[in-house]
């Protein structure tokens, strides 16, 4: 079943523009009659049925809602070290088919990669595109936010989550797996930032400003994971943490 995301407050009738409209007319060839799903600004989804439709508009009435949610119980901000080529575009990709709420990607030291002003602000528009893109495919009920490029300060400021944790391949103490458990055991797991570095790891004053920012240095195992592995290896063993992977 197609889905789209509906930028409208849910209503008797919701109202479909743009590329996607066209996508629905001329790529799928839909009709009056035909069923999809969407979900609105205030996060509704529904089936619907279309009773208007031209290449620049789609008209859905008749809703049955879907009661049944798509999102994760713990909302993971995935704070991404600017990786090279096409990796951030696969990480965004893929960290939205497993349940990120929101990604940042970060300016870091050691990152390759240099953005900013305009250049930035492109890169973020495609890859919110990406996001979205993800988010209908994986049936979401929200697309997730790719903020916008930030350095470690600033991006420690305007994402203030309950738990903070910071995947640092030095790090020999605590494991994924227990600092998890702690903040279990505290009731801080709604919420989590995760702090991933870029191919050149992160270096030891960004690892001294998360830590002053509280977040919780944590190994990801005994081998090195690359850039565009790591957070995906960690959102999956937070998701498994925290029972959203495989319950039913």
């Amino acid at each position: 079943m197609h889905r789209f995301f509906v930028p409208q407050l849910f209503g008797d009738e919701m109202t479909i523009t743009g590329v996607d409209a066209k996508h629905i007319s001329k790529v799928l060839r839909m009709t009056i009659g035909d069923e999809l799903q969407i979900v609105s600004d205030d996060g509704i989804s529904a089936l619907g049925k279309i009773s208007f439709i031209d290449a620049e508009c789609v008209k859905v009435r008749d809703f049955e809602i879907i009661a049944e949610s798509h999102e994760p119980r713990v909302k993971i901000t995935l704070a991404q070290g600017l990786a090279k080529g096409e990796k951030m575009e696969f990480i965004i990709q893929k960290a939205v088919e497993l349940g990120a709420t929101s990604v940042v990607p970060v300016a870091m030291e050691h990152s390759v990669v240099r953005l900013d002003g305009p250049k930035a602000d492109k890169k973020v528009e495609r890859w919110q595109k990406i996001a979205e893109s993800a988010a209908k495919q994986s049936k979401r009920d929200i697309i997730p936010e790719v903020q916008s490029v930030m350095s470690v300060k600033e991006m420690l400021a305007a994402n203030d989550c309950a738990t903070k944790i910071i995947a640092y391949e030095c790090e020999d103490q605590t494991s994924l797996k227990s600092a998890l458990k702690n903040a279990i055991e505290q009731d801080k797991i709604n919420d989590l930032l995760l702090i991933i570095g870029p191919e050149g790891g992160i270096s030891e004053s960004e690892l001294e400003l998360a830590r002053s920012a509280g977040a919780v240095p944590v190994s990801l195992g005994r081998r090195i994971l690359r850039a565009e592995t790591a957070g995906l290896v960690a959102m999956s063993a937070i998701f498994y943490e925290t029972g959203d992977l495989g319950e039913y």
